[in-house]
């Protein structure tokens, strides 16, 4: 008797993704409070590559690029207002999302 029905060999049982979402967010704050614009900047791409990671493994979007360019869209929105209406620690977290957005916008892949 099969001890786990339904699985296979063939199919990965865990996804990596989650972990890299946690050191994304973790990054990204640990450049906020210390103000340390790159690390942020970078915490925040690593951050929102691997929600199109999960977004893409699970089916939910074809072709990850078009992913990352609509989650720069929406960063360059969040990050623009949140720096124009803000002062202090949150205008530099508005500022790092908004150059995510911009970085995330403007970076093409190499063709292979």
């Amino acid at each position: 008797m099969d001890e786990q029905p339904g699985l296979s060999d063939e199919y990965r049982k865990a996804s990596p993704w989650p972990l890299f979402v946690a050191f994304g967010l973790a990054i990204f704050e640990v450049g906020i409070v210390w103000p340390l614009f790159p690390v942020a900047v970078g915490g925040l791409l690593l951050f929102v590559g691997s929600v199109v990671g999960i977004l893409r493994e699970s089916g939910y979007i074809a072709n990850p690029w078009k992913g990352l360019v609509a989650a720069s869209v929406v960063c360059l929105a969040a990050g623009g207002l949140i720096a124009l209406t803000t002062t202090g620690s949150v205008h530099l977290r508005g500022v790092a999302i908004l150059a995510g957005g911009v970085f995330g916008s403007i970076w093409q892949p190499e063709s292979v």
